[in-house]
């Protein structure tokens, strides 16, 4: 059989259902002073091993998306060259339930053993935004105890 590739497929909330972002950019404006922070987008990502290219594809609006609410890029999703992004992800040893909650669900889904899932949370700073700017927004998001 060999092994399977690792997917990548990247989950955001439609404009409308997108408070986590919607409140991380007034938490953001209000904490560290970012006025001319004009949008932040939070997105989820996922990498899987062990499905296969059909158990992958019913898998996208089945576990990781809903289609009326979610938006579901594979592989990768767009940003502004002008965006800044960075992307947090449990440190290895800390309990990742996001990525345990969907191996779960996919391995219900595929009747076979557990597939490997890791996750992490992708943030899109939009706005007039300098480098110092960004490494407090990093530094403020990033607790370095359980994430990097």
């Amino acid at each position: 059989m060999g092994t399977q590739a690792v997917r990548r497929i990247y989950v955001e909330k439609k404009p409308g259902g997108d408070i986590e972002a919607r409140s991380l950019r007034a938490d953001l404006a209000e904490n560290l002073g970012l006025k001319s922070l004009t949008g932040v987008r939070v997105i989820n990502r996922y990498d899987i091993s062990g499905l296969s290219e059909d158990e992958y594809t019913q898998a996208r609006f089945i576990v990781f998306g809903e289609p009326a609410l979610d938006l579901v890029y594979d592989e990768e999703f767009a940003a502004a060259q002008a965006d800044f992004v960075f992307a947090m992800e449990y440190l290895p040893g800390q309990y990742d339930q996001r990525a345990d909650s969907a191996a779960q669900c996919l391995q219900i889904l595929s009747q076979k053993e557990r597939p490997k899932v890791a996750s992490a949370k992708v943030i899109v700073l939009q706005g007039e935004l300098s480098a110092e700017d960004f490494r407090r927004v990093k530094a403020y998001c990033i607790n370095p105890i359980e994430a990097r």
